[in-house]
């Protein structure tokens, strides 16, 4: 099954804020850095709406592993095929794997990993904006229940409809926090 039919089993569904969110990710962060090799990882971060406070989001924790060289891209996904993970999407500089979902339902937690080469990393400044700016997180939270109830059946609508809005508060952000993560 591709990963476009699996998303097809499942909608886009926002709930509540959790406070488990931070947890799993603590967690899975922790089995991370049992199975990669500590000289593969530049950082781990929680990253996407469950990181941010108190605004309604899928039940997906995401995450994102920054790596130093093509070759540890690579490495790193051979690695998690072997540890639960499945690849949605690969390029010369990224990697995008999920843990959680299946054929028959999904589990209780669920996993999007994004890994990257050091520097492709503007989901921290959006993260910290948001976190940052309360209103502009409730703005981010308002636009995607609307969007969750046009395109709550088609994922990658719901996502192009949420690029103006992200795109928008990264650069401000990045202009803010300057060097932050540099």
């Amino acid at each position: 099954m591709t990963i476009k039919e699996l998303w097809g089993l499942y909608p886009v569904a926002l709930v509540a804020p959790k406070s488990n969110w931070k947890t799993w990710y603590r967690e899975e962060e922790a089995e991370l850095r049992k199975v990669i090799p500590a000289s593969v990882i530049y950082r781990i971060e929680h990253v996407g709406s469950t990181a941010l406070s108190n605004i309604w989001a899928k039940n997906i924790v995401d995450i994102m592993l920054e790596v130093r060289s093509q070759d540890d891209l690579l490495k790193v996904r051979n690695i998690l095929l072997g540890h639960g993970y499945r690849c949605m999407s690969q390029g010369a500089h990224r990697i995008s794997l999920n843990k959680g979902y299946m054929t028959d339902g999904i589990t209780t937690r669920v996993f999007h990993l994004h890994v990257r080469i050091v520097g492709d990393h503007d989901e921290l400044y959006f993260r910290d904006y948001l976190n940052e700016h309360p209103e502009a997180a409730k703005a981010y939270e308002k636009l995607k229940l609307e969007l969750c109830r046009q395109f709550g059946n088609n994922k990658e609508q719901y996502i192009a409809h949420k690029t103006e809005f992200v795109q928008k508060y990264t650069a401000i952000a990045k202009r803010l926090y300057k060097n932050r993560y540099e």
